[in-house]
Formats: C-alpha cells, sequence, structure tokens
C-alpha cells in the first residue's frame, strides 16, 4: 500500500472513478479511497440522462464502450399538464440529444477502466493538513490505521461524506432549499410507456416515466416526505402513475413486480467555494440538485473533467491557473443547473402551500412553452447542457 502519491480522491463515485481516471491518462498519480466496498457502490440506484458533453468526456477516458452499444439516444422529451402533451424536440430547436444510460452503469465502465489503486472499505477516512503544503489522509482498514501523504486532496464523497464534514464552518458559505416532497421510484422490467421521457404535471402531483433499456422502465411518483416504502404496493403504485400521466401513456403502461423501490428527498444545496487550501470538492460533496432537471450526474461529470485539468496542469505543467479558477470555473456551471432545475421543479410539481392561483400560474408557464419556440429552444438549451 502505498504511503506517498500525487492526489488522493475520496469517493468511487462516478465523479471519484472518473477524476481518477483522468489524472491516470494525464500521468498523474492518484489512490481511491471508499469506505464502502465495490458491490455496495454498484447496488445504488440512479437516474441516468447524459449530456452530450458527459458522453465526450465519458469517451474520452475509455469508458464509452458500452455506453455506445447499450444507452439509448433520446432527440426529445415530452412535458405533460393533466391531458395536454408538448414534445419538446432537441434535435429540431437545437440539433442535440441526450442518452439515457443508468449512473450504475457509469460507475460500472468507470471501475472496469481504471487502472489506479482504489481502495475499498476504507473507515474512517479522514483529509489531514489540507491549508497546508503537506496534506494527508488517513483511514483505517482491517483494524489498522494507515495515513498516505499527497500533494492535493479531491473530495468526491457525496452529501454525507468526509471532505466536507471536515471543514470548519467558517470557511464555507451553504445555500439550501430542502422541498416538501420526495420522489417515489420503481424499477421493473417491463418496456417503457414511450420512447421519450415523460414529465407529467398533475394536480395529484408530479409523475415521471423514464427507461434504463427497451426491456427496463423507471417510474416516479411526487410523495410527501411522511411517506413509508412500505405502504406502497406495486399495484399501488401502478395505479396512481396511471391517474398522473396522459391516457394515451396509461393504457400502454405495462406492469410487473419491482425490482427496486425507494423514496429520495429533494433538495437544492451549493457550498461556496469549491476550494480550500489543497482540499477540492466535486460531485455531490459540493452540491445537489433536484432530479428534474437530469443535471445531478451530469455536473458530477463536468466537476471531474475540470478539477483533472486543473491537478493536471499544476503536477505537470506547473502552472497554478487552474486550481485556482477551479471553484469559480465549477460554480459558474452549478448554478446554471441549479436554476434550471429549480424552474423545473416549480413547473411540474404540487407544493403543499401552493393555491389556486400558484396552479394557474403553472399552467400559464406550460402555455407560453407550447406557443414559443424561442422558450422550447430555451429548455432544450438547458436541458441538454449548453449553457
Amino acid at each position: 500500500m502505498k504511503t506517498r502519491t500525487q492526489v488522493v480522491v475520496i469517493g468511487a463515485g462516478p465523479a471519484g472513478l472518473l477524476l481518477g481516471r483522468l489524472l491516470d491518462q494525464a500521468g498523474v498519480d492518484a489512490v481511491i479511497l471508499e469506505r464502502r466496498a465495490p458491490a455496495y457502490v454498484l447496488s445504488r440506484i440512479r437516474a441516468g440522462v447524459l449530456e452530450p458533453g458527459a458522453v465526450e468526456t465519458l469517451h474520452q477516458a475509455g469508458a464509452g464502450t458500452r455506453l455506445t452499444a447499450e444507452g439509448h439516444t433520446h432527440r426529445d422529451c415530452e412535458l405533460t399538464h393533466g391531458d395536454d402533451r408538448l414534445r419538446i424536440d432537441f434535435q429540431t430547436l437545437i440539433g442535440a440529444e441526450v442518452t439515457v444510460y443508468g449512473q450504475t452503469e457509469v460507475t460500472r465502465d468507470l471501475m472496469a477502466v481504471h487502472s489506479g489503486q482504489t481502495i475499498y472499505e476504507a473507515e474512517e477516512v479522514t483529509p489531514q493538513a489540507f491549508g497546508t503544503d503537506r496534506p494527508f489522509v488517513t483511514w483505517r482498514k482491517d483494524g489498522t490505521e494507515h495515513r498516505i501523504d499527497c500533494d492535493f486532496i479531491a473530495g468526491c464523497d457525496g452529501f454525507h461524506g468526509a471532505s466536507r464534514a471536515a471543514l470548519p464552518a467558517t470557511a464555507m458559505t451553504t445555500y439550501e432549499r430542502i422541498y416538501p416532497f420526495g420522489w417515489l421510484g420503481l424499477l421493473v422490467d417491463r418496456p417503457p410507456v414511450a420512447d421519450r421521457l415523460i414529465y407529467a404535471s398533475h394536480s395529484r402531483g408530479f409523475a415521471l416515466c423514464s427507461q434504463r433499456s427497451a426491456r427496463r422502465s423507471r417510474y416516479y411518483l411526487q410523495v410527501p416526505l411522511t411517506e413509508q416504502v412500505a405502504d406502497w404496493s406495486d399495484d399501488r403504485f401502478f395505479d396512481e402513475l396511471g391517474r398522473r400521466i396522459p391516457a394515451a401513456a396509461a393504457a400502454a403502461l405495462q406492469t410487473g413486480p419491482a425490482l427496486e423501490k425507494s423514496i429520495a428527498p429533494l433538495r437544492s444545496f451549493v457550498i461556496e467555494p469549491l476550494r480550500f487550501g489543497r482540499l477540492f470538492l466535486a460531485g455531490d460533496a459540493a452540491h445537489i440538485v433536484p432530479p428534474t432537471g437530469a443535471k445531478g450526474l451530469n455536473l458530477a461529470i463536468s466537476d471531474a473533467r475540470t478539477l483533472a485539468q486543473a491537478l493536471a496542469e499544476q503536477l505537470v505543467e506547473h502552472s497554478s491557473a487552474g486550481i485556482d479558477a477551479y471553484s469559480a470555473t465549477a460554480l459558474r456551471r452549478v448554478w446554471k443547473a441549479e436554476r434550471f432545475s429549480w424552474w423545473m421543479t416549480r413547473l411540474l410539481h404540487t407544493f403543499p402551500a401552493e393555491d389556486g392561483f400558484d396552479r394557474r400560474m403553472q399552467r400559464a408557464e406550460f402555455d407560453y412553452l407550447a406557443g414559443s419556440v424561442h422558450a422550447q429552444r430555451s429548455l432544450a438549451e438547458n436541458y441538454t447542457g449548453r449553457f
């Protein structure tokens, strides 16, 4: 086990694995520490709508073979309000598309191509002395204490990880919005109801029809945070889904036993800055977006790409320009994604405190989108990451 490396990456999710892979390609020595076992990391069920830039980055990392073979290219999506339907044609509007490919599969592909050292089941990982020029990280594995010295630390260990927890509260500013509902998700081995994602606004609550493959579908329902997964049988879920989506989509809905079912709370969260001496934050350790805008995985990939370039400039070319600009560069994109995700969430969900005026405003916004090619083009640009 190494006692010295150039970069320690904390977290082996998509951001951490991609960062480690890109650093390796740039000739930078890196070690990844992950507190969970590989099987646990791969068991996390997440969404997977990839922007063109994310797809390009994964190909550059050598992790695009299965993505090309199994990913589903979507040139449009659909928004509905009751039974009224609006198709947003990315290809016609701005000449772009997105690719549906599950985050679990992205993680699996990055695990397969990563050639550096990854230490799984590393407990009590703690970044240390990152305010000095001699940072290091400590952890415990199999009852033994370990330490590795490094030049830089990258915290890619998620919202509840050790990296942000190690920061003094006075060193950062936190921006947060917690939404009063969550998404109840169900994965099922049945063909999707359509060849595009359907975002449904309904008086009973939001619903989303998505897919993982031609034979596997992922569906979501807006539910109060007080709901429990155990209270939702498969039949109850599909009955409620059928009420919230347009009649034609409901007629095409094929039910089946759930492969996985869970409730995810929704929040918007950003901390500033993203650099603290020689510790950098990326991915969910730095920001969370509501899944409505399909931006979470794409931001993680963007952060990893930007940070890898910055660290390589410093460690290979001996230029600090990239690391000095990393926080500001990443945050510009983060806040654009936060804005779009917040807007989509407000457009499509029902809020407990809303009244008739709020619902009419949602309807007016939907009608404006339906009648304005400029508004549709703006939505397409944001959804495909052209901001």
